[in-house]
């Protein structure tokens, strides 16, 4: 008797066999995710160069400018580098994180001009971003209940 002939194959296994087929939201949702961390990666790093001091305006650096400049400049470096980092491993709290951030930006731009100046660009841009958020989330949670 022939061992040879008794063997069996093995299919190889695929990750995504009809399991996600028709549930595309959720991917997009976490695209989406991706590139806001990058966007908050960038603006965390441009924060932080403003306070080293890279193409200051005044010979004495991030100390010129006026206090509640320096407290907002701050306050964005931080809590944008984290956000990035939450977004990108698509950890819950990095959400919250992000979404803290575009607030309080757009709430500094609108509420506070005497700090950044009001850019109605900004102020659009993360009106824009808060809803295509909110979007993704409504339409990746009805794929999943679904």
């Amino acid at each position: 008797m022939n061992r040879t002939d008794e063997r069996h194959t093995l299919e190889p296994v695929h990750v995504d066999d009809g399991e996600d087929e028709g549930k595309q939201w959720g991917g997009w949702l976490v695209v989406f995710l991706r590139a806001m961390a990058a966007v908050s990666l960038c603006k965390g790093l441009y924060h932080w160069a403003v306070i080293c001091g890279l193409n200051a305006p005044f010979p004495s650096g991030f100390d010129g400018h006026p206090v509640p400049y320096q407290i907002a400049t701050v306050f964005f470096a931080v809590i944008d580098l984290v956000a990035g980092v939450g977004l990108w491993l698509a950890a819950p709290w990095g959400a919250v994180v992000w979404l803290t951030s575009v607030i309080s930006m757009g709430a500094v731009e609108v509420l506070f001009p005497q700090i950044y100046g009001v850019s109605i660009f900004v102020v659009l841009a993360e009106i824009a971003l808060l809803g295509m958020y909110l979007w993704l989330v409504l339409k990746a949670a009805r794929e999943q209940a679904e």
